[in-house]
């Protein structure tokens, strides 16, 4: 299972020491980060983990003391070529030539699943996992926000006023956002819009033949529209099933309240869960209108049960905006009231708001707008560098590189922040930007391709001492880390700072440390360690939706 053996070498001198199974001290081993100034170790222990502090006010000189007796008791060996202290940790630095031999094995034997393998991951349970993303809304483009049950009757209302089939065929979501648009301005004027609206629903729900057929009009005109954008984000969908899909089911699920006991009856008609907790009503989720019909929650009710019964998964994963924070909550409230205790392994993923994006047209809101504002600022972008190579197809290349800018962008810092947008240094070429990370795997691809004629697996690693291919290695060793960070909190700030780093670190060594022109010996260890690096960059650039070019 190991990506390594490094960390499992320490583990197990570290458990003849201190008397612990070496599997309990794996995860108290890291990796250091690679430091620009000064060569540091590869691995430290934080000591504090694994060795209770007997001193009756936990001091730090008694921690220090006991990481001092500690480091002594250890000795170096074939693995471990130094041992020495900090502040509460034992640094290890290993073997320079068996660095570079491991690492450099490691990455080409395991391929796209290097640090996938990795101890660290050896203690997760292995299940299947359910993700809600994305859930555009029915008859809208990629927009922010949910489809609500108003929205539906007032599109269904609004078609029948301002609706024309022939649009309708030929720009779906254009047309349907139209609509939306005018019987939303007409209902602000209009109460009998808004009575048709909730009319509108109302049959809905009551599966009326010929309601229920509009509405599939417009959900498989939107959905053949949705796989048309999903396809230029690299994502594909076995099944498509909004919560509007569990409109039938959420009036099993408001019986099963009825039958807990959980449901109560208000002033005004509705029907409430009291999830207060003197029992007083003082915090409590609507759950159905005054007419009999579901609301949001009431179908999200019905599709988390639906979904758990028909995947058996390990945890359902929910990926919205920060705005529906306190709906969720409520949300995996109600499912423990009603007896269902995996909804403690229901999660909630948030993300803020980007702020300021404008196309040259104004401001924009539509995913689509936006992925074809950065193909064409970056298609210029290419035009007017002097180092752009001639490609075989521009805009593809525009296209993959547009959205790796949009990706790191919004992945750079924590998911739940908001920002403000800007194409400019968005689409920057130097930086910690997507184009930058494109450009470092289209170069040092470019390097590979060069040289292909002289590619050898059997290298001499005692070419690879310089302080920037150590630098490189050491970076390289610590992938495994991050992937398990990021699966622990779910944020892939983690991958993009790891790749960014990478990249920098790449480019120096490809500065300083030539392959062409260079002794055959040393020109071959040196364009295996680009190969590494560049195979690790793809990998984890594909993880986060990214499609690597080879060109620009």
């Amino acid at each position: 299972m190991a990506a390594c053996p490094f960390r499992r070498s320490i583990a197990a001198q570290l458990s003849r020491v201190l008397n612990l199974p070496p599997e309990n001290l794996i995860k108290s081993i890291s990796a250091l980060p690679v430091s620009k100034k000064r060569p540091v170790a590869d691995f430290q222990l934080f000591v504090g983990s694994v060795i209770e502090n007997k001193s009756s006010d936990r001091s730090k000189p008694d921690l220090q003391l006991q990481t001092q007796r500690l480091a002594e008791k250890l000795k170096c060996d074939t693995v471990v070529r130094e041992i020495s202290t900090g502040p509460g940790t034992v640094n290890f630095t290993i073997n320079r030539e068996l660095l570079a031999k491991t690492v450099l094995q490691q990455v080409f034997k395991d391929g796209s699943e290097y640090g996938i393998k990795s101890e660290l991951f050896s203690t997760l349970p292995r299940g299947k996992i359910v993700i809600e993303f994305s859930s555009p809304n029915i008859a809208k483009k990629f927009h922010v926000g949910h489809l609500r049950s108003t929205i539906i009757g007032l599109l269904g209302a609004g078609f029948q006023q301002f609706g024309n089939e022939d649009k309708l065929k030929s720009n779906p979501l254009e047309h349907l956002f139209e609509v939306y648009v005018q019987v939303n301005k007409a209902a602000a004027e209009d109460e009998n819009i808004k009575k048709l609206a909730q009319d509108f629903f109302r049959k809905l729900e009551a599966r009326d033949e010929q309601i229920l057929s509009m509405w599939q009009h417009f959900r498989d005109f939107s959905i053949e529209e949705y796989v048309r954008i999903y396809k230029r984000l690299g994502v594909h969908f076995d099944e498509y099933s909004g919560e509007s899909f569990y409109q039938e089911k959420s009036q099993e699920v408001l019986k099963m309240l009825d039958a807990r006991g959980l449901l109560q009856k208000t002033i005004k008609g509705t029907r409430v869960v009291d999830l207060s907790e003197k029992r007083d009503l003082s915090l409590c989720s609507t759950v159905m209108r005054s007419d009999g019909t579901s609301l949001y929650i009431t179908r999200d009710l019905a599709a988390a049960i639906d979904r758990m019964m028909k995947y058996n998964c390990e945890s359902m994963i929910y990926v919205t905006d920060k705005s529906q924070n306190a709906h969720f909550e409520q949300l995996f409230q109600i499912l423990k009231l009603m007896g269902y205790q995996w909804a403690e392994r229901c999660q909630h993923v948030s993300f803020g708001l980007v702020q300021g994006m404008k196309t040259r047209k104004g401001e924009v809101v539509f995913l689509e707008d936006v992925l074809n504002e950065a193909r064409s600022r970056m298609l210029q972008n290419m035009a007017a560098a002097k180092t752009t190579k001639e490609l075989e197809n521009p805009l593809e290349t525009a296209e993959k590189i547009g959205l790796a800018a949009l990706i790191i962008q919004d992945f750079k810092g924590l998911l739940s922040s908001d920002y403000q947008f800007s194409w400019d240094r968005v689409l920057q070429s130097r930086g910690d930007t997507g184009v930058f990370l494109q450009y470092t795997h289209a170069r040092l691809h470019s390097l590979e391709q060069m040289c292909r004629d002289g590619q050898s697996t059997d290298i001499n690693t005692a070419c690879l001492q310089d302080p920037q291919a150590i630098s490189v290695l050491q970076h390289l060793l610590s992938y495994d880390e991050v992937l398990y960070k990021s699966s622990e909190d779910l944020q892939p700030k983690h991958i993009v700072s790891y790749l960014l780093t990478l990249s920098h670190l790449a480019a120096v060594a490809h500065k300083t440390l030539p392959v062409k022109g260079s002794a055959p010996e040393q020109a071959q260890a040196r364009l295996r360690l680009f190969q590494a690096a560049r195979s690790v960059l793809a990998n984890g650039m594909k993880l986060l939706g990214i499609t690597p070019v080879s060109q620009m």
